[in-house]
């Protein structure tokens, strides 16, 4: 059993910048892909960014890429999500994810999150105009 603790979300203007953290515990974490998901008022669960164990195999979504950066510390059992140029259509509840089965380039195919089984509370991110 994996548990994820997402942190590090809030409010912030349009431009700016945030970065999400999420502390596995319970499990080879050094084991796992990690990513992250996100789910907005009124739409479903979506895809933003995933990254192998040993962070050589990384995959955003297009809608996040050249804005987003995940990354991840293993000695510090934690995955992070950086987000710069943060709009309007980023505020969503972010989710970080944990599989060992599934690569990060499977991630953002579809039905991929009913085959991730570790999943974090979620961290609210709102970005106002």
């Amino acid at each position: 059993q994996v548990n994820l603790a997402e942190s590090g979300g809030g409010s912030v203007q349009a431009g700016g910048s945030l970065r999400l953290s999420c502390v596995a515990s319970g499990g080879n974490f050094n084991t796992y892909t990690l990513g992250w998901f996100r789910q907005g008022p009124g739409t479903d669960r979506e895809f933003v960014a995933a990254i192998s164990w040993r962070g050589g195999s990384i995959y955003y979504a297009e809608v996040v890429q050249g804005r987003f950066t995940i990354s991840r510390d293993n000695a510090k059992n934690t995955v992070y999500l950086q987000m710069n140029s943060l709009t309007p259509a980023d505020t969503a509840r972010y989710f970080c994810a944990a599989a060992r089965s599934l690569p990060p380039a499977d991630w953002g195919t579809s039905g991929a999150s009913a085959k991730i089984p570790y999943w974090g509370q979620g961290t609210q991110v709102t970005v106002s105009s």
